[in-house]
């Protein structure tokens, strides 16, 4: 995310040594992490043995995906940062045609090695693994013939001290926020485990919708990270202010017909995805959470974008600390109930939405500065 709104600024400012720069600096970082997560996998592993219930062997099935998974991080963590890089430059295409390629990929060879040679989750980890490095590899011969040709790589000129801080500076306020996200979402699951029979799977079903929901909003934040970060790099405040408008505008009209897709049709969704009566049976009591979902935090998604594009990575920090907290308080504070459960993470979404849309006001309409390469 760091990385589209960096370039995306500098292709703004038509500064072509800051935008290869920008890709040396955040595929260097990506390997040193991807790196640092294969060094500590057992730790890792221990540490989730410990917070997640056992409940019917999740963690030992957990655990022989991850073993084989995480050796895929190299590849998963440089396609991020090609993928921020590509969008930052106004090529959306080329991240879409490898998400693509890589997902066609992944599915024959899980069709190859758990239908064909027999193999249980092991099949499916190992049909990633093969699936990310293939397309990293793709991504890459994409940028060496469509763009290596217009840069000249300076390693020195890259990872200059002071450039490096900023870059650390924004990436670290979004490293907080994932955090904060990846603590709510994983808190969800650890929370369901410990709900009577089939609320687990309920609750993983009905957030099925929320994601599905989400790959919806990404397309339009991952527009707004590209132009908003354009205009910014440009200084071009009055096409800034019609692009958040419309960003907004398209978010309201998805939001509605998400609303009522899922109003009408959520039952018959979920259908889709189980077969099991009882879970089905029992998520009908729930299914009107999937109805707010959608007006609750489509903005979080867009605000998102549009801050990345604008490097406003502390206003994100911010809000979704609040956010975070409160999800934590209305769960607790109600009884720990899966409806609690719901509540506070719908409570979640807004406080992200509204606290984003209430910061960045006067940064994007009003006469405030805001940061720009």
């Amino acid at each position: 995310m760091g990385t589209s709104g960096f370039t995306a600024q500098a292709y703004g400012a038509k500064d072509k040594n800051e935008q290869i720069d920008i890709l040396v600096r955040s595929c260097s970082i990506a390997l040193g992490a991807a790196l640092l997560l294969i060094a500590l996998q057992f730790p890792i592993a221990q540490l989730c043995s410990y917070l997640i219930e056992d409940n019917n062997n999740i963690i030992t099935y957990a655990l022989e995906y991850f073993y084989i998974r995480i050796w895929a991080a190299p590849a998963t963590l440089g396609m991020y940062a090609l993928k921020g890089w590509f969008i930052g430059m106004q090529d959306s295409k080329t991240p879409m045609w490898i998400a693509i390629m890589i997902n066609v990929v992944n599915i024959v060879f899980d069709l190859y090695f758990v239908i064909g040679l027999g193999m249980t989750i092991d099949g499916v980890a190992y049909a990633t693994v093969i699936a990310q490095y293939s397309g990293l590899l793709t991504t890459l011969l994409i940028f060496f013939i469509k763009y290596n040709k217009n840069f000249k790589v300076s390693i020195q000129r890259a990872i200059r001290l002071e450039k490096m801080k900023v870059f650390f500076k924004v990436n670290g306020d979004i490293f907080l926020r994932t955090v904060c996200i990846i603590a709510v979402t994983t808190f969800f699951t650890f929370a369901s485990t410990k709900m009577e029979y089939p609320l687990l799977a309920v609750n993983t079903l009905i957030m099925q919708l929320f994601s599905l929901f989400s790959y919806f909003m990404d397309g339009f934040a991952y527009a707004a990270e590209s132009l908003c970060g354009k205009y910014a790099g440009a200084h071009d405040r009055r096409n800034l202010k019609r692009t958040v408008k419309f960003i907004m505008l398209w978010g309201v009209v998805l939001a509605v017909l998400c609303m009522l897709v899922y109003g009408f049709f959520s039952e018959h969704i979920l259908a889709i995805l189980t077969n099991h009566e009882e879970v089905l049976e029992a998520s009908k009591q729930y299914l009107f959470w999937t109805i707010i979902i959608p007006i609750a935090g489509f903005a979080a998604f867009l605000y998102d974008g549009i801050l990345v594009g604008m490097i406003q990575s502390s206003i994100m920090r911010n809000a979704i600390f609040v956010a975070t907290a409160s999800f934590f308080l209305i769960f607790y504070g109600l009884g720990q109930t899966n409806n609690a459960l719901w509540l506070g993470f719908i409570s979640y979404l807004v406080f992200r939405s509204l606290l984003m849309a209430v910061l960045s006001w006067k940064k994007i309409f009003g006469k405030e500065e805001y940061n720009a390469l």
